[in-house]
């Protein structure tokens, strides 16, 4: 995935991932409740998304379509944190995750269930 999108872009791709497709007036609505936007705001990052590839527009009504899947995100972006942050070492992010001090007995377990998975 080449697509770089922005936290303000993302918010956006999160309401269609979690909604599915709506119109650029819903997602107005969702975005003016969730956080305040307002529909200018709004509508320039939806543009901006269509620009990049990651929303189709359809007519009628603005219909916007997420062409990209969360999933397809959060590894590009986990990769580009890895080798950004932790000199592209896996290892020393997950380190990073286990020594915070505030997991709950039920993250850790998680995570200890995630690593029994993999072997």
């Amino acid at each position: 995935m080449s697509i770089k999108l922005f936290d303000s872009e993302l918010k956006v791709m999160n309401v269609l991932w979690e909604k599915g497709d709506l119109t650029a007036k819903e997602i107005v609505g969702i975005l003016h409740d969730e956080i305040g936007w307002n529909k200018n705001t709004t509508y320039t990052v939806i543009k901006k998304c269509i620009g990049k590839g990651a929303i189709k527009r359809s007519e009628p009504n603005f219909l916007c379509t997420a062409l990209i899947k969360k999933q397809e995100v959060q590894e590009h972006e986990t990769t580009e944190l890895i080798d950004k942050v932790f000199d592209g070492s896996a290892d020393l992010l997950f380190s990073a995750i286990l020594n915070r001090k505030d997991l709950s007995k039920e993250q850790i377990q998680r995570l200890k269930d995630i690593i029994n998975g993999m072997e």
